[in-house]
Order: C-alpha cells, then sequence, then structure tokens
C-alpha cells in the first residue's frame, strides 16, 4: 500500500485524534477513532505515524492522497536543475569576441547555472601557457562579484580548464 495507513491499516492500539474541524479529541482506541470517523463519513488517516502516540485526522483518503500528489508535483516542477554550460576561447581571443563570450558567461551565471571555460591551444599557442592563463584570470575578475571559480585553471592535454559557479 503506498500513501498513508488509514481505516483498519493503523497499526496501533491507540491514536492522538483531530476531528475535520481541526479539533483535538486526545488519545483513544484506534478503533473507537475509525467508528466516530465513519459516523461523520469520513476516514481516519495517520498523517504522524512517528509521533507518541501516532496523531491520526478524520478525513477523506482520495482528497488528502490527491493533495499529496498535487502538492509534491509543484515541487517538482518549481525546482530547478543546475547545469554546466561551457564556454570555448583561444589564448589570443580578440576583444569584441572575448566581449560577446563574457556576456554569455554572466547570463548563464544569472541563470544559476555553473559555467566551464575552456582555453583551446593549438599548435605553438601551446609553449605560450601564460597567455590563456592571463585570459582565464581576467574571466574570473570580471565575474568576481556574481560567481565563484569552483576549478581553478588546469591543463588537460591542449586544453585549459576552469569552472565557475554561481555565488
Amino acid at each position: 500500500m503506498n500513501g498513508p495507513r488509514f481505516n483498519e491499516w493503523i497499526q496501533s492500539q491507540k491514536v492522538r485524534v483531530i476531528d475535520h474541524e481541526g479539533e483535538n479529541l486526545g488519545v483513544m482506541y484506534t478503533r473507537e477513532a475509525i467508528a466516530q470517523a465513519q459516523e461523520v463519513g469520513l476516514d481516519l488517516v495517520e498523517v504522524s505515524p512517528n509521533a507518541d502516540p501516532p496523531v491520526a485526522k478524520f478525513l477523506d483518503v482520495g482528497k488528502y492522497k490527491y493533495e499529496a500528489q498535487k502538492k509534491a508535483n509543484l515541487a517538482r516542477k518549481s525546482q530547478k536543475t543546475q547545469e554546466i554550460k561551457e564556454i570555448k576561447m583561444r589564448p589570443n581571443i580578440d576583444d569584441h569576441d572575448y566581449d560577446t563570450k563574457m556576456k554569455k558567461v554572466v547570463e548563464f551565471i544569472g541563470e544559476g547555472d555553473k559555467v566551464k571555460v575552456t582555453m583551446r591551444f593549438r599548435g605553438r599557442e601551446l609553449s605560450h601557457g601564460q597567455l590563456g592563463m592571463n585570459v582565464l584570470q581576467r574571466v574570473a575578475e570580471q565575474v568576481n562579484e556574481v560567481a565563484k571559480v569552483e576549478a581553478y585553471p588546469r591543463m588537460e592535454g591542449r586544453q585549459m580548464l576552469m569552472v565557475l559557479a554561481p555565488k
């Protein structure tokens, strides 16, 4: 059975009962509580099974399950997954190209995503690693207010990587 226990599936002998208007009726035997709930035309639903004694309410089980499912769907819909976006650059990047890429970096961080900045080296550029490092440091300084450096620049083969995360 999925969902909360109700009526005869409640396993404890005694439960703390709350009626349909929110009134605390106190601790009573589960059988008595089920009988009282059925008089009102509702079910006895265990809302807090870990309490001592467990707390049960007079509710309509179908409606209670529906509301719980709706609440869970809303929570799932409103959560945001964090993605890793990648920006690729070259060590001898021009100012305008750099500015355009930086606008995208700031936009991605504003959306709450992580940004992986990749510095690609080709041919003899590999022997001038400090040029790429300078560009990546410039990127880190420029986004200092909105992001923190999660992974500092490191070489991986022919490319240098740095990861930025929103603050």
